[in-house]
């Protein structure tokens, strides 16, 4: 009987040591650590990743290499808007034609501004980041650009587009428009429309605007009695479908293909990115749900 118990222990003992033999030449041969998170792979042809708090870069793919945005250039027309001195968000602009005839130009998104309404520029705001109105980004244009003519004020906010850009350390990017609707020569990288989206989620309004799924404005028509318009939906589906997000702007073009500014907050911890030219609407918000689960789990 003790025989047998010796044996027993003795082979208890060769286990351990064989187990033990074992993790130890795993480690050796590189093993993943306890913890450890796969890179994802994403179907975009261009990504970056950063914390929001700290600026630290956590994913790239391509992140630098310029690439036609599409409506993602809609969150530097509001952020030149948003950065107005004096800006009265509650003043009205008056819907011109010419912003319709554009949209039916086009074929572009828009948010249905009519002809004649008074809208304000708080409501554009909604119209430009939710539907992604080029109706509303063209109004805005006229609005907050400066000069004697449609086409000079246009041109005067392109320019503060791209004076902000440089600003913000925006080496890769170059706006010819302000909706995305290029004229040849409108592009960005991944990097860079993170560092714009970072800057402008620190507005408050901004921030109010691009988690915010639906809204409704009532504006002022030309016989001054009140429209209801009808409710603006955002295109961004990651406010329904990712737990914590908080924005920011969806783009899509036969250039650009479909484009995603993101970003998410989750126990105090905020993740923005981009992915540019993804194969699909679904496809982009699935690539952007890797990236954000991949931000959060660093």
């Amino acid at each position: 009987m003790i025989t047998g118990i010796k044996g027993t222990r003795f082979r208890r003992a060769a286990a351990v040591t064989v187990t033990t033999g074992a993790v130890l030449a795993a480690g050796a041969f590189g093993a993943a650590p306890a913890g450890a998170v796969t890179t994802p792979t994403i179907a975009a042809a261009g990504g970056y990743v950063m914390n929001n708090g700290t600026a630290k870069t956590l994913y790239t793919k391509a992140a630098d290499t310029k690439r036609s945005t599409g409506s993602t250039t809609k969150i530097m027309t509001a952020k030149v808007v948003l950065s107005q001195p004096n800006l009265n968000l509650d003043a009205k602009v008056t819907i011109q034609k010419a912003y319709s005839d554009y949209i039916v130009a086009n074929t572009a998104s828009s948010a249905h501004l009519i002809v004649g309404d008074k809208v304000t520029v708080r409501q554009l705001l909604y119209g430009l980041m939710l539907p992604s109105g080029c109706d509303a980004a063209y109004a805005l244009a006229d609005k907050f650009g400066s000069g004697s003519t449609r086409a000079a004020r246009v041109k005067s906010f392109i320019g503060k587009m791209n004076t902000t850009a440089r600003s913000l350390g925006m080496t890769n990017t170059k706006f010819d428009s302000f909706d995305g609707i290029g004229n040849g020569s409108n592009y960005s990288t991944p990097r860079d429309l993170t560092k714009l989206a970072s800057s402008a989620m620190k507005s408050t309004t901004f921030k109010t605007v691009v988690k915010t799924k639906s809204y409704t404005a009532k504006t002022v028509t030309k016989t001054g009695s009140t429209r209801t318009m009808a409710a603006w939906t955002n295109t961004n589906t990651l406010l329904s479908s990712y737990s914590g997000t908080i924005g920011v702007k969806t783009g899509s073009g036969p250039e650009a293909k479909y484009c995603l500014v993101f970003a998410a907050t989750r126990n105090g911890k905020t993740i923005i990115g981009t992915v540019l030219a993804s194969t699909s609407i679904t496809q982009r918000a699935t690539d952007a749900t890797k990236l954000l689960n991949y931000g959060f789990a660093k």
